[in-house]
């Protein structure tokens, strides 16, 4: 079927013809043999080898396939992927939006949309509610994952080999400069003073770190009660894409006054949010 789609196109010019050869590239035989040769792409494009080469080297100097030296076989690019990867993300960010929305309308609380970065979580995306300082935001900004129940959601379908490197490179990560959520910033536009600095010291080893992830596939969400800052509760729940891989957290943080007494409530509502997130996204997958 893809030989014949290709050959439908064989007279096409510019762009098309360039994108006929970044799909064979992308076919399960060139998948499978690590790339194809410039006779190959010739044949299955129906197009002069000649055509083919310039084009493929073309392609190659702007980063969309790359030449396995040893091989000469071509294959796509770390640039494609990059350039997948950026689109991909763009359109799950779009798409949170109503989702956070529904959130925000449900619990009355700011939502974040996160994503893992490392040892960090980064938030993409945030809507705030009429509790928040409408000056201060979170998208763009980092803060280190291990005491925070978007960290540990984001974590919480990974094997244990996997949590184990993960814990033994990014345990003691923390960023220098990390903005306060709820009260701290959002509300008083001030930095939290060193009595009120004090956090809860859960996670202490990567055992206690698989006991936590444990609890989280169970409950369907992970909460923290200010682990990461003194006087903040929050709950996060993963987003699923459609391979049921966890790809984003929603998150909801705020002052502990203000939620703490309900906060496995935010959980619940959070997951069921975070699941009809997922169905929309392909995911089939509907527990842990």
């Amino acid at each position: 079927m893809a030989e014949q789609k290709l050959a439908q196109r064989r007279n096409a010019a510019g762009l098309s013809r360039d994108l006929e050869v970044l799909e064979v590239l992308g076919t399960p035989e060139a998948l499978r043999n690590r790339g194809l040769g410039v006779n190959r792409v010739a044949e299955l494009t129906a197009r002069d080898k000649g055509q083919i080469s310039r084009t493929l080297a073309t392609l190659a100097d702007s980063g969309f396939v790359e030449r396995d030296r040893a091989t000469g076989k071509y294959r796509l690019g770390f640039q494609l992927y990059s350039l997948a990867s950026r689109t991909a993300e763009a359109r799950f960010v779009e798409e949170a939006g109503r989702y956070l929305r529904k959130v925000v309308n449900l619990t009355h609380e700011t939502t974040h949309l996160c994503v893992l970065r490392g040892g960090n979580v980064l938030t993409l995306k945030s809507e705030l509610s009429t509790h928040a300082f409408r000056g201060v935001g979170w998208e763009g900004v980092s803060v280190a994952a291990l005491s925070t129940s978007s960290g540990r959601a984001l974590l919480s379908d990974w094997n244990e080999a996997e949590i184990e490197e993960w814990y033994e490179e990014h345990a003691k990560d923390n960023l220098i400069i990390r903005p306060t959520i709820g009260a701290s910033v959002q509300e008083t536009g001030g930095l939290q003073s060193p009595e009120q600095n004090r956090r809860v010291e859960k996670i202490k080893n990567v055992e206690d770190l698989k006991k936590e992830l444990a609890q989280i596939r169970k409950a369907g969400y992970a909460k923290v009660d200010e682990e990461f800052e003194w006087g903040l509760v929050g709950a996060s729940a993963p987003i699923r894409d459609h391979s049921d891989k966890i790809i984003g957290v929603i998150n909801v943080s705020a002052p502990k006054t203000r939620i703490g007494s309900h906060l496995d409530q935010v959980g619940e509502i959070i997951a069921k949010v975070g699941l009809e997130f997922s169905l929309n996204l392909g995911a089939t997958k509907l527990t842990y």
